[in-house]
């Protein structure tokens, strides 16, 4: 059988040490300068680095957490995760040739870890592998978009191809992407917001009206109380301590909430500080609550109901009344739900006593300068949306919206994810959006929603879509049930990779393969008219320039807005530039290879397309040339709800209990500190304490002994769904500090476990936080 999964194979090296107390420190940068060394040397990385989230420099191809408003460090405005990500992208020691694939088979590459994968440099010239081949080979760009061409125009509906997005994309790529395949006729374009935080949009716009953060960057540093949920910023989003560390400074508490003690939640230590150095970090957390996984939402309805409770004692002390009446709607159903549940029943299911809660609660009863922070840890779950809606009861209950130092803060994983869906990356888009396209483009753009992630597997899987083209990622590690996933992409008459690296992407095929390499953010961009440059929106909606620094690694390289107007062109227009008798429905305006001749020449033309488009962009090239960029208009922040009544709404949620057999665990997947996303960068993760190997298992000592295992065993991972059972083979048990009746371990590892069917309600995001295991010993 093809491997479709990153082998399985251990390295036989564990290591396992303590777990660190403190992120980041003078070992975070020696960290990031010996990945710079490795890949592409020390000077030319660290010129690189300089330029890293400058005002005039390029942005971050890591996590989406905001740069600094005002002053920006001249020592370097980056964290290792970030350096890690440059220097992946800028290596130079290796690149991903045509010998490489010329010396390897695809079925020998499905051998090799994703580590080796993309350890193997940036990719050179666009690659096809043809029908029956075993490996791939070059092509000119002019073959393979006439392939693309050839392929997407024989189709029998344009809804028989799908278009994916990753987050890296520019404001200026998405936005010619989208206008691209809506003039081809389609809405199918799932994006991975699909499978991370589509929960937190969903919640945000039936509550808020918008779903997107409603706090700035200055507001963390005002904020008197700011509580830390799902998620683990030592990894994920370092930058966000400095932040945080700052509140610390300025008197802040700090509540975190997670079933893991991660570093990040506990102390941090700045690493351009010398009394940070000298003395030691900062302890951030003034109270740590240890929940077993998903009983978020019993805990967020626990803090309601004592906030409640706090109000009789003090009345208008503790609720913000005036706020509550002016602002939203469905208080009073809100509050007669609260009866519903027992405190003691709520305590019970989220692993603390009442007595926790009360600590926690007493931090903020009494100010309205609270903001909550959440990411994946919330969003993976079936009830995720009723999680998030919770958590907006809480801010709502305390008047924390729409002022400075309180507010709802989704921490976005991927830079420019929260961009791509303003530009009109979206399976769903809004009817005002779509009238728009027609007011300026001219034509009708499709109504009907497309496919989102879960749904373009499933509809590749049953032959529905025969296409499959994806705009950056790593797809097929990223969506959750990997071999269902793998089977729906073979299924492919084409599948085609926009890419800067070889992943394992690559070579789960369709009948027909292609890989472009593209740009990256690193990259000079050079066009008809010079040099150009880009933007993106950061988790806070501040839209911001983006300058590549170093010259490309290859003649062949294209930036992906040149792949997108070359593809217009071969899929619209003749080569004399007239209409395709084949295809006479499409838009006039899609038929000029001028109109797209001229967006890739100067990207200013996109810019003053989105203009016209898009609300909250006038004057976009103006005020994108203003240092540090713009924030773009967010309603909740200043007490607008574009909700259907204007209201901010007050929901009602329950929780949902887990019930486990004997023997079963809930297990989420979570990533390691040498990772980012799918990206795998090395095989530590030394704040957890796990150094050489990636295939472990985090379980409770109790959990590990009442089963009859043992430390470092080799065991397998079961998940059963409806009738099916999934194994990810070969991981081997560590004990950690994690509730009775949980279990962690390393995505895209565990991706298998995951069923395609097992989403959250409203949302589809996949499960990924809650699966339901046994472990056994490994029989391999």
């Amino acid at each position: 059988m093809e491997q479709n999964t990153p082998p399985e194979e251990l390295t036989g090296e564990l290591e396992v040490g303590k777990p660190y107390t403190e992120a980041a420190g003078v070992e975070a940068i020696v960290k990031s300068l010996e990945h710079i060394r490795n890949g592409t040397g020390l000077i030319r990385g660290l010129k690189v680095l300089a330029d890293l989230n400058q005002k005039d420099g390029f942005d971050c191809p890591s996590c989406a957490w905001p740069d600094p408003d005002g002053h920006r460090s001249t020592l370097g405005e980056y964290c290792e995760s970030g350096a890690k990500a440059v220097a992946d992208e800028i290596m130079t020691k290796h690149s991903a040739s045509p010998v490489l694939f010329q010396r390897y088979s695809v079925a020998e590459l499905l051998q090799k870890s994703d580590l080796w994968l993309g350890q193997q440099g940036r990719l050179t010239q666009p690659m096809i592998l043809k029908p029956g081949a075993t490996h791939y080979e070059p092509i000119s760009w002019d073959k393979a978009m006439q392939l693309i061409a050839s392929q997407l125009n024989a189709l029998d509906s344009p809804d028989e191809a799908i278009f994916y997005t990753s987050g890296r994309t520019s404001n200026e790529a998405a936005f010619l992407y989208q206008l691209f395949v809506r003039m081809f006729g389609t809405n199918n374009m799932p994006d991975c917001s699909n499978m991370c935080h589509e929960s937190t949009s969903v919640a945000l716009a039936d509550s808020l009206g918008l779903g997107k953060a409603s706090v700035t960057y200055e507001d963390y540093e005002k904020a008197d109380v700011i509580m830390i949920i799902g998620q683990n910023p030592g990894t994920n989003a370092p930058r966000m301590l400095t932040p945080l560390e700052q509140a610390k400074r300025n008197g802040a508490k700090i509540i975190a909430v997670n079933p893991l003690h991660e570093a990040g939640l506990l102390s941090f230590k700045y690493p351009q500080s010398v009394r940070d150095v000298v003395f030691g970090g900062q302890k951030l957390t003034d109270l740590f609550l240890q929940v077993p996984i998903n009983s978020d939402l019993a805990l967020v309805k626990a803090m309601c109901k004592l906030l409640l409770e706090e109000e009789k004692k003090s009345p208008g002390k503790v609720l913000d009344q005036q706020f509550i009446k002016q602002y939203t709607s469905g208080y009073e159903a809100f509050v007669k739900s609260l009866d519903q549940f027992e405190l003691s029943d709520l305590a019970a299911q989220c692993g603390q006593t009442i007595a926790q809660i009360q600590e926690a609660v007493d931090l903020f009863k009494y100010t309205p300068k609270l903001i909550i922070c959440w990411a994946m840890g919330l969003t993976q779950h079936r009830n995720a949306v009723e999680t998030i809606n919770e958590v907006i009861n809480l801010l709502l209950l305390k008047g924390s919206i729409g002022i400075e130092g309180g507010g709802a803060s989704p921490i976005r994983g991927h830079s420019n994810v929260q961009g791509d869906r303003t530009m009109g990356i979206w399976e769903k888009p809004k009817p005002e959006f779509l009238d728009a396209l027609k007011r300026v483009f001219a034509f009708e753009p499709p109504r009907e929603n497309g496919y989102d992630t879960v749904a373009a597997v499933k509809a590749m899987h049953e032959g529905k879509a025969k296409i499959f083209f994806g705009l950056g990622g790593n797809f097929a590690m990223a969506v959750s049930d990997t071999n269902y996933t793998a089977e729906a992409l073979k299924t492919c008459k084409l599948t085609v990779h926009v890419s800067t690296k070889l992943n394992r992407s690559h070579l789960i095929h369709g009948e027909t393969a292609l890989i472009l390499p593209c740009l990256g953010r690193t990259d000079h961009d050079m066009q008809a008219t010079g040099e150009q440059f880009v933007s993106c929106e950061s988790t806070t909606g501040v839209v911001a320039q983006s300058h590549g620094v170093v010259e490309p690694s290859s003649a062949y390289l294209k930036s992906e807005v040149a792949i997108i107007g070359e593809l217009a062109k071969a899929v619209f227009c003749n080569l004399d530039g007239h209409v395709r008798a084949d295809k006479p429905n499409y838009p006039d305006v899609a038929i000029q290879t001028t109109f797209w001749d001229a967006l890739v020449a100067n990207y200013d033309g996109i810019r003053d397309l989105i203009e016209q488009v898009v609300p909250g962009f006038d004057n976009y090239n103006a005020r994108v040339r203003i240092p540090g960029g713009f924030y773009i208009p967010n309603g909740p922040r200043v007490r607008e709800f574009k909700t259907k009544d204007g209201k901010a709404h007050f929901t009602v949620n329950t929780p949902t209990h887990h019930d486990l057999q004997p023997g079963e665990l809930l297990l989420m997947t979570i990533r390691s500190h040498d990772q980012f996303n799918t990206t795998v960068y090395g095989n530590d993760d030394r704040y957890r304490g796990i150094y050489n190997e990636r295939r472990v298992v985090f379980m409770n000592p109790d959990d590990i002994a009442n089963r009859g295992l043992r430390e470092k065993q080799v065991v397998d991972l079961h998940s059963q769904y409806n009738g099916k059972q999934r194994t990810a083979h070969r991981f081997v048990v560590v004990p950690y500090s994690i509730p009775r009746g949980c279990a962690a371990a390393y995505f895209p590892e565990t991706n298998v476990l995951v069923p395609i069917d097992s989403k959250a309600d409203k949302s589809n995001t996949p499960t990924s936080k809650s699966i339901i295991v046994t472990v056994t010993p490994s029989v391999g």
